[in-house]
């Protein structure tokens, strides 16, 4: 039963990482996007830029609070989507 709930913990865990990287990314493509938007879009990602903002430091709060190194998230070398709990 034990084994059961660190592997779902471990998961857990993965899956918030992968939400962290994943936005990482949102929030790089909005930069980027941002940069080179015309008039019109400019809005468009800079609400997109705050809402990418918000969520990553959501997310950074959840990692903090299980405990999670920040710095193994910015050094991660692993294909994430391949990781499975063991």
């Amino acid at each position: 039963m034990q084994y059961r709930i660190k592997e779902e913990k471990i998961k857990n865990e993965i899956e918030l990482l992968k939400s962290v990287l994943e936005t990482k990314r949102e929030l790089s493509i909005a930069n980027q996007n941002f940069e080179i938007a015309e008039a019109e879009l400019i809005d468009y990602y800079s609400y997109q830029i705050k809402a990418s903002k918000a969520k990553l430091d959501y997310l950074i709060k959840q990692v903090k609070s299980k405990g999670i190194q920040i710095d193994m998230i910015n050094n991660l070398q692993i294909d994430i989507e391949k990781t499975t709990a063991v």
